[in-house]
């Protein structure tokens, strides 16, 4: 299968469509390595650090259109520490969770195994589906996923109407910001982390914090419940104030993805990144729903995510597909390993051309009818 040599013709120009860690930008890698000298193997706690810490708060919040009052929080670890630190610095008792897929099934066991917190409620829908947040009385903390990584489901960030006073929404959005549309103003945390939309290495996570949540941290904190140093938010959002994280950060990281937000600040934002996103989306959905073998795997089109994109075959082997196109230097387009489809996973990413998307579902095309 191997053998297969896809024509040069017909290849994206950049074949790299993995759905995290993603494409990192060249034009960034260049500007890390013009900064390299004076920057990496630096102190985290002096200015030339600082600086670009202060760079990818202030990208984050010009990029997300940050309300008055929220703050971006950022500290080591990306979103499998910040699972574990809003489960120790955000749920007061009880949370609720909208999970369908196996990124959100995470922080529902981190919540389910907190001995300190009682059983949470837990909305499910099989893969390729949805799962939505109910009004419950006595929920302190509700979560949601804005993308599912693993299945290419989205769902629009609202807040649950009926929700008791004083209670949050947390949005997982480690692989939908950047590419999906938002308004903070309807979600108290939408974090995120760097190796997705922004085009940037993993170890951190990113936190758009509204006040509300900042206070809930601080109360937790008070309360004197015992919580790990590594995963004290209070920590997080105090050092953030500073321009740094408590525990050095991968440098990096933190550039590349400032240098991210700033490209994607100077194309025009959110708006932008959406619309460019919203572009691959239909040039993949279209080519698999006019396919004679391809399939979107998320039926509805209302739910189909326009950052990650899931799609099915049928009488022809996907993983032969990948492996043939890995061959041909066009990488990472195998499934989530654990949803166990037939199928091919694409990201969408404000970094990718659009062009090489619809480049690829040729490729895929010239590779199945050798197969």
């Amino acid at each position: 299968m191997t053998d297969i040599r896809i024509p040069d013709t017909i290849k994206p120009v950049d074949g790299r469509f993995g759905s995290g860690p993603s494409k990192v930008r060249p034009e960034g890698v260049e500007s890390l390595s013009a900064v390299s000298r004076t920057f990496l193997g630096t102190s985290h706690r002096q200015r030339t650090v600082k600086d670009q810490v202060a760079r990818l708060r202030r990208g984050l919040a010009e990029f997300f259109s940050m309300p008055e009052g929220y703050e971006v929080v950022v500290a080591n670890g990306g979103t499998s520490a910040f699972w574990e630190v809003a489960t120790f610095g955000l749920v007061r008792d009880r949370a609720q969770f909208a999970e369908f897929g196996e990124f959100g099934a995470k922080f529902v066991k981190a919540v389910r195994d907190a001995p300190f917190l009682a059983e949470p409620t837990v909305h499910h829908a099989p893969g390729g589906q949805a799962a939505f947040l109910e009004a419950e009385a006595g929920i302190d903390v509700y979560a949601s996923v804005q993308n599912e990584t693993s299945t290419g489901v989205a769902v629009p960030v609202r807040r649950v109407p009926g929700a008791d006073q004083g209670a949050l929404l947390l949005t997982d959005a480690t692989s939908g910001g950047g590419s999906l549309d938002v308004d903070l103003r309807e979600t108290d945390v939408y974090y995120l982390a760097p190796q997705k939309a922004l085009g940037s290495d993993g170890g951190l996570w990113m936190a758009l914090m509204s006040p509300a949540a900042i206070e809930r941290a601080f109360e937790i904190k008070r309360s004197g419940r015992y919580i790990p140093q590594f995963l004290d938010l209070v920590t997080a959002i105090e050092q953030s104030r500073l321009e740094q994280t408590y525990n050095t950060p991968a440098l990096a990281t933190v550039f590349l993805a400032a240098e991210q937000l700033d490209w994607m600040n100077s194309q025009g934002g959110l708006p932008w990144a959406v619309k460019r996103s919203a572009e691959s989306a239909a040039a993949v959905y279209g080519w698999a729903e006019r396919s004679a073998y391809a399939t979107p795997f998320v039926t509805d089109p209302a739910i189909r995510s326009a950052a990650v994109a899931t799609i099915d075959f049928e009488g022809v082997d996907a993983a032969a597909i990948a492996k043939v196109l890995r061959a041909n230097d066009i990488v990472d387009t195998e499934p989530y390993r654990k949803l166990g489809r037939n199928q091919l996973r694409v990201a969408l990413y404000p970094t990718i051309e659009p062009s090489d998307v619809a480049a690829l579902t040729a490729c895929v095309d010239y590779v199945a009818e050798r197969l």
